[in-house]
């Protein structure tokens, strides 16, 4: 989407965006970690509801590669809407060409034109062979070779540049940009509002109607603060000096007053009409997230507080339409986007054959456990037992964790409804890895469960994903067969599947009515997707052991659970009960939950505490099969 748009519509609706910038990591020391870093630091920042955010172009255009690569990853993966930076600094017209091909490929449809710095070594700037000398030019191209597909902006200088002071020519400078077709404006850094404010009005008046959005430097630390400023030749007001003068020593106290200072300036420009905020993030969150919480902008759970789908869209080259995923990778996005990447066409109104998508080889980059072994031992501890593990997933639920092996961010708030319920059978070892309570008929404007368009209505079935031990499974699946309204499929690691599902067609789990709209199903449970979701469920837990070294009891215990538990996944059909599904556990207990694992020793014996002879696994409903012959 063109950010001219995104800005029509915040002005129309009189309701404040903001955007964020991010940078190419520049130290070279541990690279691949300080971009997986800033990947996971941009996915969580999409939970404070940036409108885009940019990527810069390395200085001297060095980094250019690695700009197309996090433009590519931001669009596809994190569902961010991106503009990416592009200069004339030792840019020849290919490597233009280049850059502009990997930006349209990854389905980008944003770009802010600069001439760039001059690169490190070099005082001034200088035009390069066969490139651009202004950014005027670099629009005029842009416009000449791609038309309308790209939203085009510029940069303004309300305290003018470095190597030009003059107001009235920076001003017909930005005038002969937007004119070569630039749509927007992003300024250089300020802190002097009245000044801004004064030189949005000379824009004005010299005829430049496009929108402008003002560049918001947040403020980190006192030496940051100064040096930033002096950098920009930004004016600091006296009083805000005076603010942060006594507390410059402490940068926790700097940041709160700073955020103070900012977010007033912030409001000023707002209340002046001015509905767009930018902020220069240099890579970090917290700063940033206090100015926006200050001035009410995010939302109370760290969600977006406008969803198109229940689950992030990705906004790659031909996935803007997407409309309709498995629930098996709810937890799991980046591994969805990735294991799909490859598809001619996505899933648009209705899943299709469920036979036809191939997904991807579990071996590529994305898929596997995050985190160093280091890392995730810390974070899980060292389970001897069954009764250990247990705990990790009540703790993941009690909110006392921020993820697990198959959950890569935090439980949301929509499973509060059911929190009490979940840590029951977690405590008693039956471990869910995925779940959604029954929605009957709740606003698609609800901040909790609602999606999809205004005056709308959304609903979704209750679901539970579990991990069962063998012994158990029998008995459940006998349940399970004694309640029409639920459907239900079971698999083992070695591929025995076991369903009472009608077909291997898709079942919607939850679904929106709109006005002027068919009806959206954009989450299903389906076979072919359920069987690749398992290679994938089994893998994590593997990586999980792996973690230990060999002779570990965790790395026994959780090596056993991953070879002899099922993966379950249940649906109840009638969306109008919220906790029914629960009472198919009633009396269900994991037996020996105590028993820490001795190495030899294995663990399928286990059984349920209430279970006399287990039914018979191909009960009232229920068939079992190979998945490899469902597969193929």
């Amino acid at each position: 989407m063109h950010i001219r748009d995104k800005l029509a519509e915040a002005e129309r609706t009189k309701k404040p965006m903001f955007s964020f910038e991010f940078f190419p990591p520049k130290t070279a020391q541990c690279f691949a970690k300080g971009v997986q870093n800033l990947y996971d630091r941009m996915d969580r920042m999409h939970g404070l509801g940036p409108a885009f955010i940019d990527i810069t172009w390395g200085a001297g255009g060095r980094l250019a590669q690695l700009t197309c690569e996090m433009v590519n990853v931001a669009q596809t993966v994190y569902g961010l809407e991106t503009c990416m930076h592009l200069t004339c600094t030792d840019m020849e017209k290919a490597k233009v060409d280049d850059a502009l091909k990997e930006a349209y490929k990854a389905g980008c449809t944003n770009i802010l034109a600069l001439r760039g710095d001059p690169p490190r070594e070099k005082e001034k700037w200088e035009a390069t062979d066969g490139g651009f000398r202004y950014a005027k030019d670099l629009v005029q191209y842009i416009k000449d070779q791609y038309g309308d597909h790209f939203d085009i902006g510029v940069a303004g200088y309300p305290e003018g540049c470095d190597d030009q002071r003059d107001a009235e020519i920076l001003m017909e400078h930005l005038k002969e940009k937007i004119d070569a077709g630039g749509t927007f404006v992003v300024t250089q850094m300020f802190y002097d509002v009245d000044n801004f404010l004064a030189w949005v009005e000379k824009c004005r008046n010299r005829g430049i109607t496009v929108p402008i959005i003002p560049g918001i430097m947040p403020i980190h630390t006192h030496a940051a603060f100064l040096r930033r400023a002096n950098w920009s030749n930004s004016r600091i007001p006296p009083k805000w000096l005076e603010a942060l003068e006594p507390v410059k020593n402490d940068d926790a106290a700097v940041r709160e007053v700073g955020k103070g200072l900012v977010a007033e300036m912030c409001q000023k420009i707002i209340d002046a009409g001015i509905m767009q905020l930018h902020f220069y993030t240099m890579n970090l969150a917290q700063a940033t997230r206090m100015v926006l919480e200050e001035l009410g902008l995010t939302s109370s759970d760290g969600t977006p507080s406008k969803k198109s789908l229940p689950w992030r869209q990705s906004l790659g080259l031909n996935r803007r339409d997407e409309d309709v995923r498995p629930i098996f990778w709810k937890n799991r996005n980046k591994s969805y986007v990735v294991r799909t990447q490859d598809w001619d066409e996505f899933p648009n109104g209705r899943w299709g054959d469920a036979r036809s998508p191939a997904f991807g080889e579990l071996d590529a980059y994305g898929i596997g456990l995050k985190g160093t072994n280091e890392q995730n031992i810390k974070l899980w501890g060292e389970p001897r037992s069954v009764k250990d593990i247990a705990n990790i997933f009540v703790k993941y639920l009690q909110k006392d964790l921020d993820s697990l092996p198959w959950s890569e961010s935090a439980i949301t708030s929509e499973a509060d409804v059911i929190q009490a319920q979940l840590i029951d059978i977690n405590g008693r070892g039956l471990l869910t890895i995925n779940s959604q309570p029954a929605v009957n008929g709740m606003k698609s404007s609800d901040p909790t469960y609602g999606w999809g368009p205004p005056n709308g209505y959304v609903y979704q079935k209750a679901y539970l994903e579990l991990l069962i031990s063998p012994g158990i499974i029998s008995e459940l699946v006998s349940r399970i067969d004694r309640h029409p309204n639920l459907t239900f499929y079971a698999v083992n690691k070695h591929g025995d599947l076991k369903t009472n599902a009608p077909g291997d067609g898709p079942n919607a789990v939850t679904w929106g009515v709109f006005p002027g709209k068919e009806i959206v199903q954009p989450t299903i449970v389906e076979t072919i997707s359920f069987l690749a979701w398992k290679d994938e469920a089994y893998r994590l837990g593997d990586d999980w052991a792996r973690c230990y070294s060999a002779l570990s009891p965790s790395r026994h215990l959780i090596e056993e659970i991953m070879e002899t538990w099922y993966i379950v996944n249940i649906v109840n059909n009638d969306f109008h009960q919220t906790h029914s599904i629960f009472s198919l556990f009633n009396g269900l207990e994991v037996k020996g939950m105590d028993e820490p694992l001795r190495i030899g020793e294995e663990v399928n014996d286990i059984h349920p505490i209430d279970a006399s002879t287990p039914s018979p696994m191909n009960g009232t409903h229920s068939k079992s099969s190979s998945a490899a012959a469902i597969a193929n």
